[in-house]
């Protein structure tokens, strides 16, 4: 009989469907969080909670899991109506307001894995993290860098992304990658087109929000789906300082 999951068989068993269907996640951020939600629902994981206060604009549209339809809308309105197209059974709890220092906690409680898809415009993001793993919840970062996708997991009892940081300026994405790229350079495997958007980003005259490609948006999702799969069914992954790096260029 052909049920909704019945082509994830083999990569999937019956016990390992049943335990994602309820497993709590909580998507902070539905830019690249809004193409995220789509592939871990589609693998199995109904039950999930995504806050967000921004609006769909017609910059998202290269990357981000909206239509034209969709601009102007909340997007935590038009994510859950597109979630629940494909699942209307399914448990999607949105909450069409900001992260920030006070609340944060209070919407983190209850979950069992995070996936931080904030914008590091502020302390937040990093707030999110420290709160989650005083709460044992993992969190998923992922990053879009155009022709790849980058995601690293912090542990609950793990080093935190601040212990990156420049002491002369905020934590931001660009950190992370340039961590990962330095990462790549010492054990290796270099990735020189990693450095090379980095300086032409840093380069522009206008300060502008990075970069991104819809190639990579759906390369992450893809990744922490099965990241997701890996922590709710208690299989090994790898923890911060190591990541993921899925990219079709060679060098």
């Amino acid at each position: 009989m052909k049920t909704r999951y019945s082509r994830n068989r083999i990569y999937l068993n019956a016990n390992e469907q049943e335990t994602i269907k309820n497993y709590p996640i909580i998507l902070g951020g539905c830019g690249i969080g809004s193409v995220i939600a789509e592939c871990i629902l589609r693998l199995g994981f109904e039950n999930i909670t995504i806050i967000d206060g921004d609006q769909v604009e017609l910059s998202n549209l290269n990357r981000q899991n909206y239509t034209q339809n969709d601009v102007s809308i909340d997007k935590t309105e038009a994510i859950k109506n597109r979630l629940k197209s494909i699942n209307e059974n399914a448990t999607i709890t949105v909450h069409n307001c900001f992260l920030t220092t006070e609340n944060v906690e209070q919407y983190i409680k209850g979950h069992k894995i995070a996936i931080n898809a904030l914008d590091f415009t502020s302390e937040v993001p990093l707030v999110f993290d420290k709160i989650c793993q005083e709460n044992n919840i993992p969190i998923l970062h992922p990053y879009n860098l155009g022709w790849g996708g980058l995601v690293t997991v912090i542990a609950p009892n793990g080093l935190a992304l601040n212990t990156i940081e420049k002491f002369d300026e905020n934590f931001s994405e660009v950190n992370m990658v340039e961590y990962a790229s330095n990462y790549l350079k010492f054990w290796g495997t270099p990735h020189t087109w990693i450095d090379d958007i980095i300086e032409k980003y840093k380069n522009e005259e206008e300060s502008l929000p990075p970069p991104q490609l819809s190639i990579a948006s759906w390369t992450v999702a893809g990744m922490c789906a099965h990241l997701l799969f890996n922590i709710a069914t208690n299989k090994e992954y790898k923890k911060f300082p190591e990541f993921y790096l899925s990219t079709i260029m060679n060098s």
